[in-house]
């Protein structure tokens, strides 16, 4: 399964290819069926904060949840470009799945460490979709942060192969949900990564205030939790680094994806609206103001696809192409989402209009794996910039 070649002189192609359409189309349909807007505002009032049955839909009808996956373990061996389709399709619908906690972080984070038993199971049981995983760390992190603390460990008297994790991880994607944890943990001062089970004795979950419901965050407490080992420390920092940047160039296609709805809604309710026996869209500040919307999302579009395609084809301006992405693509989103509330006037504003779930999703994206400002500092140092007198 693969999308859309490189241009001839080498560069890696920004269009959208036969199977990346092909996957939209699938994906969008099933979202239309299974994840209109007032179903996700529903669920919102309730204590399940994430649909089961779309994510068995998504992950194992559809087979999405295998998509980083090698074909040898049971996984579509796609690549970095399909992924992000899917994310700008998930985005737009706003889906409460945990898709980018195990899909793509928890999933990569595997991807990267070393071939062993632990890994190769997880990673068979993440693209079946039987189970569903997270990477342990605090949902800020950015590529670049430095390897997490806050977990030690020591060897497992009882497993030549096992740890005995002790610490605590704060705001952590579907940590409330996650079958398969990846902890990054320091041993005797060394970075590793360890595989440990979600219903492991001496792990608790706590949940956090969230500003977006459809993406719950929480706190995992571990108390002597036995672990296995994933990568030691000759391949923890590169796995860990190497999920965390995968996580935050594939996340600028969701806020792509959620930008473009939230700018197709207000673009729809500026035609349909009329004030002065006229559209209001028929007005010029808000053409000018839809119109410069437009024009920034597309240079998201551009910026979202040019990170992905460098993952994909494992260039070496991906780390340049993440933090461009991010310092932009987020700060898109929510400007964008503010003004679908603003530009539907008071009905924006409502609880029974979804122009709030965009907006959420928006900012707390922008909180995700590094904010604007994190991101804008590495591109900087990535070019050899200057620093700012």
């Amino acid at each position: 399964m693969t999308g859309s070649g490189v241009l001839e002189e080498g560069a890696p192609s920004l269009l959208y290819g036969e199977v990346e359409e092909e996957l939209r189309a699938t994906l969008r349909e099933l979202l239309r069926d299974r994840c209109a807007w007032h179903d996700v505002l529903a669920r919102i009032d309730t204590d399940q904060a994430y649909d089961e049955g779309l994510w068995k839909a998504v992950a194992v009808e559809l087979g999405l949840a295998g998509l980083l996956v090698p074909a040898e373990f049971g996984g579509a061996g796609a690549g970095a470009r399909e992924v992000a389709v899917a994310l700008e399709e998930l985005g737009r619908a706003v889906a409460p799945v945990p898709f980018l906690a195990s899909a793509v972080l928890a999933t990569s984070a595997l991807v990267a460490a070393p071939a062993g038993a632990a890994r190769d199971r997880a990673l068979r049981a993440l693209g079946e979709g039987t189970r569903t995983g997270t990477l342990a760390v605090t949902a800020t992190s950015w590529p670049g942060a430095g390897f997490p603390l806050s977990v030690t460990g020591a060897a497992d008297p009882g497993d030549p192969d096992g740890l005995l994790l002790t610490g605590a991880v704060t705001g952590v994607l579907a940590a409330d949900r996650a079958e398969l944890l990846v902890v990054p943990v320091v041993v005797a001062g060394e970075p590793h990564l360890a595989l440990v089970a979600g219903d492991a004795a001496g792990l608790s979950r706590q949940a956090v205030t969230s500003l977006d419901a459809t993406r719950p965050v929480g706190q995992l407490t571990l108390d002597q939790v036995p672990g296995r080992v994933l990568a030691g420390p000759a391949h923890a920092e590169h796995a860990l680094t190497h999920a965390v940047r995968y996580g935050a160039a594939l996340l600028a296609s969701e806020q792509l994806g959620v930008a473009e709805q939230a700018l197709a809604e207000t673009v729809a309710y500026l035609k349909v609206r009329h004030q002065f026996g006229r559209p209001i869209g028929s007005f010029q500040a808000l053409r000018h103001r839809a119109a410069d919307l437009w024009s920034d999302l597309a240079a998201a579009r551009a910026a979202a696809r040019y990170a992905a395609a460098c993952l994909a084809e494992d260039s070496p301006d991906a780390a340049v192409a993440t933090a461009l992405a991010q310092a932009y693509c987020g700060e898109v989103a929510v400007r964008t989402t503010e003004e679908c509330v603003q530009m539907h006037g008071g009905i924006g504003f409502t609880w029974e209009h979804p122009a709030h779930l965009y907006l959420k999703r928006a900012m707390a994206c922008a909180l995700l794996l590094g904010t604007a400002d994190r991101h804008r500092a590495t591109l900087g140092t990535l070019v050899d910039l200057p620093p700012a007198i």
